[in-house]
């Protein structure tokens, strides 16, 4: 296999098609042909970056999803953040969300502080 920067979607695929075709052989990953495998999954990862970006999280959207799975209403959120129309305008993106709410929820809610961060 000739391993280059990914150009096309036709490289792109092809070595994709190569990457399953080792997976299949169960290659060692200390043989020569496993350092390739290993160097074409980087290539494929570089692609992918560029091509197909992951786009950030909202915060907001992320802290509405936990409270629903933690089945939270907004007044629950009052005695961590402020009154209730405080929190209604904070998760309605009308009030911004501040560095000091931010590590309230990380700590209340256990969601990542890398998505407040992003």
């Amino acid at each position: 296999m000739n391993l280059h920067i990914l150009k096309t979607e036709e490289e792109y695929e092809e070595l994709l098609v190569w990457i399953d075709t080792q997976f299949d052989l169960n290659v060692s990953p200390d043989s020569k042909t496993g350092e390739d495998l290993q160097v074409a999954l980087l290539l494929v990862k570089q692609y992918e970056d560029i091509h197909f970006p992951i786009p950030k999280p909202d915060p907001i959207a992320i802290v509405k999803q936990k409270m629903e799975e933690e089945g939270l209403k907004n007044k629950d959120l009052t005695e961590w953040i402020g009154s209730k129309s405080y929190v209604s305008s904070l998760l309605s993106g009308k009030k911004p969300l501040t560095l000091k709410i931010a590590k309230v929820l990380h700590q209340k809610l256990g969601i990542p502080a890398e998505v407040f961060l992003a």
